[in-house]
């Protein structure tokens, strides 16, 4: 047995390559029969409970996805199994540890998370996962939750025009907003936009009482959702009264030139391509814009051409614009949601093969990531 030193966190690590296979996976780079065992060290007590969960559901888990088995006792933790799932689940514990030790949070959302982030390409750049992008508000540090996450989050910081598209429940919207309100904070921007088409899902709302805010507020409210997550709601209403935080509908944005401003089209599938080509020509001196979307999700009447869609093959390679496309495997809502994109995925797939498209969705096209 070899006692290896890890200055992460008071974990310290003792491996055994001979140790028998139990409920090993493998992937290319670890041969089958390759197998390990795993002790970790953790020196808090009073922080194992959150790290093992309720019951232990958060080991259970991490059992369950990488195919490994996890066994406690007290501050020891030993996971056995295949190469790649004993390392996997070696990176993930070690990441929930440094979570708790800055005294973020840590649940079943976050187990979810610390997954999907191990689980990425060996040859991933922004390896190891402490070195990922975070988005850092008066409400604490947003930090990804997927890879492709982490690549939007680097993305909106760097490009002045990006591209969220992909299924709902992937954060495409949440972390753009939290990316505005960052630069609102400090003063990197004088007034963050927010603005949605105002097209029903489906539905015939009718007339609406009320004056114009009111109208139009029950379509923008998962702006503001996002926005109280993110701020004191006493400051949220202070700044949309001073001017410095606006939501609007898409039609509000005709004739404006947007200057020192960090503009958030949401809901974009359900622009027309005039309305597209508006929205992106009111950028002004020192403003960035997000476009996110879902091209699968299309309100517009029928035959009605989208115009995300239009405008993801129009400005594809043009300078300055980034493109993150999100799929099933980022949803980070509850993990049942995941698994209904991916199911009606598959019967969209199905029904296209047999001819029976509406040919609003989105073209499998080339994506810079």
């Amino acid at each position: 047995m070899t006692q290896i030193a890890v200055p992460a966190g008071g974990i310290a690590l003792r491996r055994d390559p001979r140790a028998p296979a139990i409920g090993g996976i493998a992937r290319p780079g670890f041969p089958p029969e390759a197998t390990r065992t795993v002790t970790l060290s953790f020196d808090d007590n009073a922080l194992l409970p959150m790290l093992y969960g309720e019951h232990d559901r958060h080991l259970a888990r991490i059992e369950q996805r990488l195919g490994v088995r996890i066994a406690s006792r007290g501050g020891r933790v030993t996971v056995s199994g295949g190469a790649e799932g004993t390392a996997l689940a070696e990176s993930v514990l070690r990441s929930l540890w440094q979570r708790l030790e800055r005294g973020d949070a840590t649940g079943m959302a976050e187990v979810e998370a610390a997954l999907r982030m191990a689980d990425g390409p060996a040859e991933d750049p922004r390896l190891p996962l402490a070195d990922m992008p975070a988005i850092r508000t008066r409400k604490g540090a947003i930090a990804a939750r997927s890879r492709t996450q982490a690549g939007y989050m680097d993305m909106l910081q760097r490009q002045e025009m990006v591209f969220g598209v992909g299924p709902a429940g992937t954060g495409k919207t949440y972390l753009a907003v939290a990316q505005g309100v960052a630069l609102l904070m400090a003063n990197r921007v004088d007034r963050i936009i927010l603005s949605r088409p105002a097209v029903e899902a489906g539905e015939r709302l009718g007339f609406l009482p009320g004056d114009m805010k009111e109208k139009v507020d029950p379509y923008l409210r998962p702006l503001y959702d996002a926005l109280h997550d993110m701020m004191p709601a006493d400051q949220v209403a202070r700044r949309i009264v001073s001017g410095e935080i606006e939501i609007a509908p898409l039609a509000f944005m005709r004739g404006r030139t947007l200057a020192h401003s960090y503009a958030i089209l949401d809901e974009a599938q359900n622009t027309t391509p005039a309305q597209m080509k508006m929205f992106l020509t009111r950028m002004g001196e020192g403003t960035r814009m997000v476009i996110t979307g879902d091209p699968s999700q299309v309100d517009l009447p029928q035959g009605q051409k989208s115009g995300l869609v239009e405008a993801l093959g129009i400005l594809d390679g043009v300078d300055g614009i980034g493109v993150t496309r999100f799929a099933e495997g980022d949803v980070v809502r509850h993990p049942l949601v995941g698994r209904i994109v991916s199911a009606y995925g598959r019967a969209e797939a199905a029904a296209a093969a047999r001819g029976e498209t509406d040919g609003r969705a989105a073209p499998r096209g080339r994506v810079r990531e």
